[in-house]
């Protein structure tokens, strides 16, 4: 294929003709160690974890990428006796073994260093041909992903050596320009990071508006009077789902619905009433609610309301319940019909259960907002990347990418 004009063909593709495609191993810092792994095993058990002094770099800790949570420690003369396997600030961390494809960055403002265990891997980089901001958004991108997923060794559980990360490649641009790139990247994420922390937030607001609504302990303006404890049976009839056999329809209108979600369409509906849907067998402790018709099959209830109770308030109340304690089978969980219907709950008339139905799907819409905007802001990043990290589109700083 023909390489557009100002491009040049590499390993990785096509890249500006003023990028370089380095490996790992001669971009690494002029310095000791710079590419290491963790102690052998025998160096670093759990008997030498310590309440406090230099923290230690587990899987766990490389999750939002980077070196973050929570940490176990080893005092400063343990740290002290395996100093080759200390990382420092700005250093990029890899998974060696566990969930591959795991890369964090260790971030300036925490903790001076840090010991890497022995399921990852460090790499100092060249500062001065180098910025790691950048170097790590190329590995988390999905090029960087492929690369390190291709690269794995199968045999067993997947892992990777130091020999396969000092090969891996990526693409360089001059240095401002890299760290162009990374400026905007981070701030991109740091975007996403706050959306999480807002959703997060919200969810939790959430979930105790709806402890405190559902059980009475706070009232809406305008309704007072006692609660009355009532039988879920008295309020909703737990129905079976069908086979779906003779209804399933590629082109059907309505969703068939299983315990784990969607399996297909069907040409007519089995129930077109708002509805609470829980588990018979398998998955039995996540109830869903649907407001538009539906079928479902024999592992999935389906309930029909009874009177003027509002299906939404006792879809947020099924939520309160812990379903597990009701499991009827040794094996796969399971629930009765009757046992659903007998559980009792205390409940307000009709017209305070529509009210804080209300309440709580406005709340449920707002989550929904912010997370579609999380999504989007997601595919955003991945679509700027996608440009950014091959030179289809250039930030370069003024003066010049060789500046």
């Amino acid at each position: 294929m023909e390489v557009m004009a100002g491009y040049k063909e590499t390993e990785l593709g096509a890249v500006p003709e003023d990028w370089e495609c380095e490996r790992i191993s001669d971009a690494a810092a002029n310095s000791a160690n710079a590419i290491v792994g963790g102690p052998f095993g025998s160096d670093l058990v759990s008997a030498d974890y310590a309440a406090m002094g230099v923290p230690v770099i587990r899987g766990q800790n490389m999750a939002a990428g980077v070196v973050s949570g929570d940490f176990v420690f080893v005092s400063p003369q343990k740290a002290k006796s395996l100093s080759a396997n200390l990382a420092h600030p700005g250093d990029l961390i890899f998974t060696q073994r566990g969930t591959l494809g795991q890369v964090a960055i260790v971030p300036n403002d925490r903790h001076e260093c840090y010991l890497v265990s022995q399921s990852q891997m460090k790499v100092s980089l060249n500062r001065t041909r180098h910025d790691p901001c950048f170097v790590h958004q190329y590995f988390a991108s999905r090029a960087g992903q492929k690369q390190i997923a291709l690269s794995a060794i199968q045999t067993g559980v997947p892992h990777t050596n130091l020999g396969i990360l000092r090969a891996y490649r990526f693409p360089a641009p001059p240095l401002p320009e890299q760290r162009a790139i990374a400026v905007a990247l981070s701030d991109v994420d740091a975007l996403l990071g706050g959306l999480d922390r807002l959703i997060a937030k919200k969810r939790a607001l959430k979930q105790a508006a709806m402890q405190q609504l559902l059980t009475g302990q706070t009232r809406l303006p305008g309704f007072q009077g006692e609660w009355e404890v009532k039988r879920l049976g008295d309020m909703l009839t737990i129905c079976h789902g069908r086979n779906q056999r003779e209804v399933e329809d590629a082109s059907g209108l309505y969703p068939i619905l299983a315990t784990g979600g969607q399996i297909g369409t069907a040409s007519r509906a089995l129930y077109d009433k708002p509805s609470v849907l829980i588990g018979r067998k398998g998955t039995i402790n996540q109830p869903r609610y649907m407001e538009t018709p539906f079928w479902t099959v024999d592992t999935l209830f389906y309930s029909a309301t009874k009177g003027e109770h509002n299906a939404k308030f006792l879809y947020y109340r099924f939520c309160l319940i812990d379903w597990m304690q009701y499991n009827e089978a040794s094996g796969v969980p399971s629930l009765n019909a009757r046992t659903i219907e007998s559980v009792e709950v205390a409940a307000p008339v009709p017209a305070e259960q529509s009210a804080i139905a209300s309440v709580l799907t406005d709340m449920d819409a707002e989550l929904a907002a912010l997370e579609a905007r999380r999504d989007k802001t997601r595919a955003l990043k991945q679509a700027m990347m996608q440009e950014l990290l091959t030179g289809r589109t250039r930030l370069v700083p003024v003066g010049g990418a060789h500046a």
